[in-house]
């Protein structure tokens, strides 16, 4: 039972995931944590960050985490596959008939369309990210008595090296871990 209802969540976050792997975060987010509780939110924050961090796209790397963690290596394989077959097939369909109509303006206004929801959701998915980070709450549940006062220095310095001298990802998410770690120790606080 837990097996289809892992299958039928990814395949629905797969089918409307639109714009990419970090669109995905808040639909994998309602299904895993609102809809089926089959994590909590702490468990689902501390899963991402692990699928931020492993080469590969960010929404297969979490369908394969949460299939693992939740029905192990069936689950794995059950939420990889679901959450992919939809886009497989979106993707064939939509290069057939892109190639076959692109030239038509009607296309080109749907693809501009398009775009503004796509940010949308992609800022979504950064904003319940940061809240999680910064309160460990979802955005709608926060309260400002749990905010990380640790967590805040670490993402504005984080922001401020990435936009003031172009650091590479691998080098922030490395740096702010070894410096996030040395904080915690030297301030008494656990992990």
């Amino acid at each position: 039972m837990i097996i289809l209802k892992l299958f039928f969540s990814f395949l629905k976050v797969g089918l409307f995931s639109v714009g990419g792997g970090y669109a995905a975060i808040p639909l994998i987010q309602d299904q895993i944590v609102n809809v089926h509780s089959l994590m909590t939110l702490e468990e689902f924050s501390d899963l991402i960050t692990i699928a931020e961090m492993t080469p590969g796209p960010i929404s297969i790397n979490a369908s394969t985490f949460v299939g693992t963690r939740v029905a192990g290596p069936w689950g794995a394989i059950i939420c990889t596959l679901a959450c992919i077959i939809p886009s497989f097939i979106i993707c064939l369909t939509l290069a057939y008939f892109y190639y076959k109509y692109r030239d038509l303006n009607g296309v080109q206004t749907v693809l501009s369309a398009l775009r503004p929801a796509v940010v949308a959701l992609i800022a979504s998915a950064g904003a319940s990210i940061l809240m999680l980070g910064l309160f460990q709450a979802d955005i709608s549940s926060f309260n400002l008595s749990d905010f990380k006062v640790i967590e805040f220095i670490l993402f504005g310095a984080c922001l401020y090296i990435i936009r003031k001298y172009k650091a590479s990802a691998v080098s922030i998410i490395f740096g702010s871990g070894v410096v996030g770690t040395l904080m915690y120790l030297s301030t008494g606080f656990t992990l």
